[in-house]
């Protein structure tokens, strides 16, 4: 486990936004700035350590981009096997270089579990992307059956909606074949990522996965997988004494955050961004970096040597 101290020392040595115009268009996501060379057909995709809850952009957290960065590289590898994905390789820690996609314009959502925003909505007797969920459930409660709950996939700063299967090939946002074809790749990715948690003494809860087509029709894999942020992790083998007891699971994801601000602050996204104070962002980075190590099995390295986007810009080779 990371030092706190070396956690305190760096909470003010972070990337919140970085612009690299020399390697192309720039477009900036919520957490990761992206640069477009349509001469090469390649991206270059910077994950900043901006920590995003309630589509706002929160504050910023000590080697966040270089966790997400790593820990998603790590899956991509583990699971080409079953789809392909858009990665080339890894200049920096907080860096990929990506083949340049058509981005699909929906997110596949997978559940395993209640809970967050289904939990939420649940509550108010909604349904989810079209699914009902049975009556009498407890949150943090297995379900009866792994769900798909795609969403659509929204601007920066605005809210991803729910959306279902039936609406999304209707809409004609991809062809019913196209659904398909991603609902199976999703479904199989979950399912082995699930046990791979499993032995690992974690439960995969949900995920998302956003999907793209490169230049020659191959639909592939993009953005982010299993990691803390797209994903929700519990420790498994205190989950079902916690849940018996009505108590929160062990959690290793964004979900603490989001809690956090929803009980400590009642901030579900309205009105003006809290002060986030420095303990809660190391508590953070612990949760992040015990997620890491127990799902790649490898003790986490920092990289705190001098300034961080000065060490991006070298890796880049950028003057």
């Amino acid at each position: 486990m990371l030092d706190e101290t070396i956690i305190r020392n760096q909470l003010q040595n972070t990337v919140e936004e970085i612009d690299l115009p020399q390697l192309g268009n720039r477009y900036k996501g919520k957490v990761r700035e992206n640069f477009i060379n349509s001469e090469t057909q390649q991206r270059i995709i910077v994950s900043t350590d901006r920590l995003s809850a309630f589509d706002k952009v929160i504050t910023t957290i000590p080697f966040k981009g270089q966790l997400l960065n790593q820990l998603s590289t790590f899956w991509f590898e583990k699971t080409q096997h079953i789809t392909p994905n858009h990665i080339i390789d890894l200049p920096d820690p907080n860096v990929v270089r990506v083949h340049e996609c058509e981005s699909l314009p929906i997110e596949m959502i997978v559940r395993a579990y209640i809970t967050g925003s289904a939990w939420r909505a649940y509550q108010k007797g909604e349904s989810v992307s079209g699914i009902t969920f049975p009556e009498g459930l407890k949150n943090y409660q297995k379900l009866p059956e792994i769900v798909i709950t795609p969403s659509t996939k929204a601007a920066v700063g605005e809210h991803d909606m729910p959306i279902s299967k039936e609406e999304i090939i209707s809409q004609n946002l991809v062809s019913r074949e196209v659904y398909e074809d991603i609902e199976q790749k999703t479904l199989s990715l979950f399912k082995f990522a699930s046990d791979y948690c499993a032995q690992n003494n974690l439960i995969l809860v949900d995920c998302k996965f956003e999907y793209g087509k490169t230049k020659d029709g191959t639909i592939v894999v993009i953005d982010e997988i299993f990691t803390p942020d797209a994903s929700r992790f519990w420790i498994r083998d205190t989950y079902q004494s916690k849940f018996e007891r009505g108590d929160v699971p062990d959690i290793l994801d964004k979900e603490f955050f989001r809690q956090w601000l929803i009980t400590e602050k009642n901030y579900m996204g309205d009105g003006p961004i809290p002060e986030i104070p420095d303990e809660i962002k190391i508590e953070f980075v612990k949760r992040y970096v015990q997620s890491y190590e127990m799902i790649t099995g490898q003790e986490f390295v920092p990289v705190i040597e001098g300034n961080v986007i000065e060490r991006i810009k070298k890796n880049l080779k950028i003057v």
